[in-house]
């Protein structure tokens, strides 16, 4: 039985990933690169120091790394057409919810233009076959009245803060130009557009901003007290590799498959959506020094008691599950925080977890 990703379909495709030097997309580059594909990068910056991509050495294996911004369309256009890709899989975003308080116009700007730009350009490339539009759990409408139970895909879309609704307007105008302007036959050589659903991932290699793994390990790395915020709120916790398995999975199947276009839930089983205080108290057992957490009591923006995806359709349509359970996800973390404490070389850690899961995963 063929594995849940397979080497053989990626190997020498030309793949562009926007937003590659990302937490996520550094790890997406990473898995990419170790299977052969010919991955061209792009992206305005490197959005955090230190970096995954930096410290893994990203940009070493990449084909070519396009340093532009995606709200510039022609800088856009450009990079598509030197990378001529197949795959487009576009991850670039303003994806930090503070952030986008203060400024919701640049948080708009990326999360929507941003996204319009890179479907534009796919329209305008014909060696595009698939693309893959990255979102967030968050672009549901989250409204305090409706029932908690995990979202499926065709919920109402929307968002109570700007980062939030910059995401659920890409998810319609991701459903506007799949409506409008790609394949919707088995006979349309056109490109094909899935649009993909994850929150709250972690891993090793995150320094992102008011996010919970990467304050707990600076905490940890610098052995002083860790403030927590909302410490009861309860998240689908899960490895970055699991929904970035889902993702290639899902290019891999549309390549062949229209009528698997449209919206993808990715999430973990429902017993690894766990509050923040039990995450917090877990890695603390798990790191080999003294690890002490507090309550922050300062004045926070609002955030969802209660989030959670129902991954049904991908499991039962593309044979997707997610590979790593909850309390293998924080071994791992403790692990790749530890090689860096260690001065180990982390592109050679780093790639050794993603064979470690590739090996983990069931056969489809």
């Amino acid at each position: 039985m063929a594995p849940l990703v397979d080497p053989d379909f990626w190997r020498d495709r030309a793949v562009l990933l926007t937003g590659h030097t990302g937490f996520k997309g550094a790890w997406l580059a990473l898995w990419l690169q170790s299977l052969g594909a010919r991955v061209t990068g792009f992206a305005d910056a490197v959005p955090t120091q230190p970096s995954l991509f930096e410290l893994a050495g990203v940009a070493s294996g990449l084909q070519a790394d396009v340093r532009a911004d995606v709200r510039d369309h022609a800088a856009v256009l450009d990079g598509f057409t030197q990378a001529d890709p197949e795959i487009v899989i576009h991850m670039a975003a303003q994806s930090l919810v503070r952030p986008s308080f203060t400024d919701p116009r640049g948080t708009y700007e990326t999360n929507v233009m941003g996204t319009v730009n890179v479907l534009e350009a796919v329209r305008a490339t014909p060696s595009v076959r698939v693309v893959v539009n990255v979102t967030s759990d968050k672009c549901y409408d989250n409204d305090a009245s409706r029932p908690q139970r995990p979202f499926v895909e065709d919920d109402p879309k929307g968002g109570h803060d700007p980062y939030s609704n910059s995401k659920g307007c890409a998810e319609l105008v991701a459903d506007a130009y799949l409506r409008s302007f790609f394949a919707s036959t088995a006979s349309d050589d056109g490109p094909r557009l899935g649009s993909v659903r994850a929150g709250n991932v972690i891993g090793g290699g995150d320094w992102g901003l008011d996010r919970l793994i990467p304050d707990i390990m600076r905490g940890a790395l610098e052995a002083r007290p860790i403030p927590i915020r909302n410490p009861e709120a309860v998240r689908p916790w899960q490895h970055v590799l699991n929904p970035l398995s889902g993702y290639l999975r899902l290019v891999q199947l549309l390549h062949a498959a229209p009528h698997l276009q449209g919206g993808w839930n990715f999430g973990p089983a429902l017993d690894d959506a766990r509050p923040v205080r039990w995450v917090a108290d877990r890695i603390s057992e798990l790191w080999p020094g003294e690890l002490r957490w507090e309550i922050d009591p300062g004045l926070h923006p609002h955030e969802a008691h209660f989030l959670a995806l129902d991954s049904t359709k991908a499991r039962e349509r593309l044979g997707w599950a997610p590979t790593w359970e909850l309390e293998r996800t924080l071994a791992a973390i403790v692990e790749w925080y530890r090689a860096l404490a260690a001065g180990d070389d982390l592109r050679a850690v780093t790639l050794a977890q993603i064979e470690a899961f590739a090996a983990a995963g069931a056969p489809c």
